[in-house]
């Protein structure tokens, strides 16, 4: 309770994690159920710049990519009581991880990489994915960015045996303590 307790102000609610996890169908619903408004900073990079993500990455590769999400993680920071679902490498960079820690609860929804593999196969949205063996793609990503995650994270879930509708009532348990206050 410690945690809940330093963001009884709290600004947002961050989800993060690799790509497959859950972040944007757990986010939505969780929406949904606490009447809160839902961002997806990947659909909102694309909302702002009018081209797909792989698009951007095409054009001006990863990093130009990462400056745009830096950028709207930036402005989402100073926004408050929104449900918000980031993109996978958010917390590769350090200025994110300061925002995400400062202005918001941050849930870590922790899945397997072979899981994440299952659900990720056959979506042509992923960049990183588009390589000879996604599965080693998906191992290393884990490797780079488990501790990013951790250092984040408020909460951590096991979203690889948890369905989307059980890490909700966890969630909605968790966050109905502060944000009733």
């Amino acid at each position: 309770m410690d945690n809940v307790d330093k963001h009884h102000n709290l600004g947002n609610v961050y989800l993060v994690g690799l790509m497959g996890a859950g972040k944007t169908t757990v986010g939505r619903l969780l929406a949904k159920k606490l009447g809160r408004e839902f961002v997806d900073s990947d659909r909102e990079i694309e909302a702002r710049t009018g081209v797909t993500i792989p698009t951007i990455f095409e054009i001006e590769g990863e990093d130009g990519f990462r400056k745009r999400e830096a950028q709207v993680i930036a402005d989402l920071a100073q926004s408050s009581g929104k449900i918000i679902a980031t993109g996978g490498g958010a917390v590769l960079r350090v200025e994110n991880r300061a925002n995400l820690k400062a202005s918001g609860f941050v849930v870590y929804l922790n899945v397997p990489p072979h899981t994440l593999l299952e659900r990720t196969r056959h979506d042509r949205n992923r960049p990183l994915l588009q390589v000879a063996d996604p599965l080693q793609k998906l191992k290393d990503l884990f490797l780079q960015r488990d501790p990013f995650y951790r250092e984040v994270a408020d909460l951590i879930i096991d979203g690889g045996r948890v369905s989307a509708q059980g890490i909700l009532q966890l969630l909605t348990k968790e966050l109905g303590e502060f944000w009733t206050r």
